[in-house]
């Protein structure tokens, strides 16, 4: 590794933090940075726009335009900065002690910049099989900013061979993940005066009667643990972000919802604990509540399901990560990432990044320059083996 390469990747870093792509805002003013720059180097790449046209995905080719080549999959998203305190301005790069701090620093343009400033390097290898790198958004919401790209491969797009997505892992070589699903649950009651309850139906009783089942469940997820040994924490979790309803201390409630996650062990069925939820609300809320002379309405929507990556021992994205990373042995990570997705289609993955997640989603979060050194590293190497 030159220090040219490392300044090259600083300077695009500073450019992408200086973009707030907050998921809940369009990205598509990075993404026409990442245009220009691809255009001044005469790259192939195909603009993947979602169906609101305010966000795109950017699939770039490096070497020939052929089947069996290794995705390098960032995302352009990052989480917000509300209610964070910063020393310094999240969307500024900073460098101080060794770091570079900004939002998306470590999760994960930083990897992002990586791919990017290798593109030059890439391009003079004589690859054999090409690199691409997909960059897409989303990914802190839903994880669906590459399904339309997904699609079109073997399509549109050559069908690649493996798929190494950036996310921190320190550069050690994670291949398997926990799943995650997001519910919205909304509980319909009746309003009465608190002075009788008998005359109405509590939302805010109902809801904290479900949120009390979802831990009590929570608790035998545990209770059954994770066979492999290698998920921290070791089991399948339940937890209860937010809760609203209610309109004064005075009165029963009418309305009551709350929003509540699973994330389950890889294989593990994902729509389990809502199909419990269900089962519960039939078989005990709904009764309960009727034996009293009340009615109440229970509904739960699926907001979010991303799938776990389950582990492939030797698959190709593997053996591949494992030489590049000078490594012989797979991590588990208990946090979501596209991987799933890429999986789902078929075609082998793995994590493997630079940087700590433990940064990820902090104020003043950073990436350590020893990280995007060594991050580097591993890209030439990659660049070698396709050579």
């Amino acid at each position: 590794m030159n220090a040219g390469r490392l300044d090259s990747a600083i300077a695009i870093l500073e450019r992408l933090i200086a973009f707030d792509t907050e998921s809940s805002k369009s990205n598509l003013d990075l993404v026409d940075y990442v245009e220009g720059f691809l255009q001044a180097r005469q790259v192939a790449y195909m603009k993947v726009p979602n169906a609101q046209g305010d966000k795109a995905a950017i699939f770039i080719t490096i070497g020939p335009m052929i089947d069996g080549g290794v995705v390098l999959s960032g995302h352009t998203d990052v989480v917000p900065v509300a209610g964070q305190i910063w020393t310094g301005d999240p969307f500024i790069l900073r460098h101080e002690g060794g770091r570079y701090y900004g939002r998306g620093a470590c999760d994960m343009k930083g990897f992002d910049a990586l791919a990017l400033s290798m593109i030059e390097e890439f391009q003079h290898a004589r690859l054999k099989r090409p690199i691409h790198i997909l960059l897409s958004y989303d990914e802190e919401t839903t994880c669906l900013g590459p399904m339309d790209t997904i699609a079109q491969f073997g399509r549109d797009l050559p069908r690649p061979g493996s798929v190494i997505v950036g996310e921190p892992t320190m550069l050690q070589v994670a291949d398997a993940h926990k799943s995650v699903a997001t519910y919205r649950t909304r509980v319909k009651g009746v309003e009465a005066h608190s002075s009788n309850p008998a005359l109405g139906a509590n939302a805010i009783e109902a809801a904290c009667d479900l949120v009390s089942e979802i831990y009590r469940f929570a608790q035998v997820l545990r209770a059954e643990g994770d066979a492999t040994g290698r998920f921290t924490p070791g089991a399948s979790t339940l937890s209860v972000g937010v809760i609203h309803g209610g309109v004064a201390r005075n009165i029963l409630a009418r309305d009551c919802s709350f929003l509540w996650e699973y994330r389950g062990l890889p294989g593990a069925p994902a729509g389990r604990a809502a199909r419990h939820m269900d089962d519960y609300v039939s078989a005990h809320l709904l009764p309960k509540f009727l034996a009293q002379g009340l009615g109440v309405e229970v509904e739960t929507i699926t907001e979010v399901e991303v799938p776990g990556l389950v582990a492939e021992p030797g698959s190709a994205a593997e053996v591949l990560a494992f030489k590049l990373a000078r490594a012989n042995h797979a991590i588990a990570v208990s946090y979501a990432t596209e991987a799933g997705r890429f999986q789902a289609a078929g075609i082998p993955t793995v994590v493997c990044g630079p940087g700590s997640i433990e940064q990820a989603h902090q104020p003043d979060e950073y990436i350590e320059e020893s990280q995007l050194a060594a991050g580097i590293g591993f890209l030439q190497a990659l660049a070698r083996e396709l050579s």
